[in-house]
């Protein structure tokens, strides 16, 4: 096996009526045959009992503690219980959703920050289900910002959209377009980018990260005749971080920065709103393309795709961004230790 992290990494059990189950299945039935990290799900053992048995996976699952887990991975699949039974048949989420979906959050946090893993992956969840069940997030990343801020301030959490060919970072984030505009300042860029400077260097080992920093409007605003956003928010953010030392370039036509020359030319796009950086991403690196939470006091690490209803249970789902998840939070990882 791979050389492991310090201690095995806490996966999640997604929504239950989505494909983490399956993806997970799949991923520990790769272990051997692609030297992945150890790594243990937190949820419910019958779940995942009754869904290897519709894949027809021939998989062993092992009940364990926390503390068993590394050492049954060769084995068995490690499942650690979350303390919420989750009854939802694949495709359908039922009222045991939410509170499975969520406790195995929370435990993955807690075990990590209190040192039984190495990094939270996550398995994704559906935010409808959530909502219907009283969740107040808008996503994922803002949980964990709130879990995170338990012992302390809350932190800025930062989405990234990892692959080896791209790496990219909204500004703002799980916001309508209209909010998007009315939350960007020149103080959220230059927060933004230091926080992705900052793990760029101390968790993914670039030295000098060059961060690319795209305009707002079209062209770039072109001088101001298409929008002056360029010319009073970003232009000054980017002076700001100069002024740091940070090798920011900018503000960038983001209608030109994605083609492959141009994505040669910095380790990581930061953007002003959610789909300007992961519409690139997606059409370049969508099968192994992974969700990094950065600002967080904890590693995190997530596929770069949905619950998939429709394929849920047919043996269908690819595990590639989840075995991408699982290794970067391993690498992330052993980056952290050194």
């Amino acid at each position: 096996m791979a050389k492991q992290p310090a201690k095995p990494l806490a996966l999640t059990l997604g929504e239950p009526a989505g494909i983490g189950p399956d993806i997970t299945i799949a991923a520990w039935l790769k272990r051997r045959e692609l030297d992945l990290p150890a790594f243990y799900l937190l949820g419910d053992e019958a779940l995942i009992a009754r869904r290897a048995k519709a894949l027809g996976a021939a998989v062993r699952i092992a009940s364990v503690t926390t503390g068993e887990a590394e050492a049954a991975f060769p084995q068995a699949l490690p499942v650690v219980a979350s303390g919420e039974p989750a009854s939802a048949a694949p495709g359908k989420p039922d009222a045991s959703s939410a509170p499975a979906a969520l406790a195995s959050i929370r435990q993955a946090v807690t075990d990590v920050r209190e040192g039984r893993a190495g990094a939270v992956v996550t398995n994704p969840i559906a935010k409808s289900v959530l909502y219907r069940a009283g969740f107040r997030h808008p996503g994922h990343t803002e949980f964990l910002a709130e879990l995170a801020a338990e012992d302390g301030p809350t932190p800025q959490p930062v989405m990234m959209l990892w692959s080896p060919r791209l790496a990219v970072v909204p500004v703002t984030i799980h916001v309508s377009l209209r909010d998007a505009l009315a939350q960007l300042t020149s103080e959220l860029i230059v927060s933004t980018v230091r926080i992705v400077a900052t793990e760029l260097k101390s968790r993914f080992g670039i030295a000098n990260p060059r961060i690319a920093i795209s305009g707002l409007n079209p062209h770039a605003g072109e001088d101001g005749s298409l929008g002056h956003e360029e010319q009073t928010v970003i232009a000054p953010a980017i002076k700001t971080l100069r002024g740091d030392g940070i090798e920011a370039k900018g503000p960038l036509l983001a209608d030109t920065m994605f083609h492959e020359a141009a994505r040669n030319s910095y380790d990581c796009a930061v953007c002003m709103y959610h789909d300007q950086a992961l519409i690139p991403i997606k059409t370049v690196a969508f099968d192994d393309a992974v969700n990094v939470t950065l600002g967080l006091p904890f590693i995190r690490t997530s596929p770069d795709h949905g619950t998939a209803f429709d394929i849920a249970g047919t043996g269908k789902a690819n595990p590639a961004s989840l075995i991408a998840a699982l290794r970067l939070a391993s690498r992330m990882a052993a980056a952290k230790t050194r």
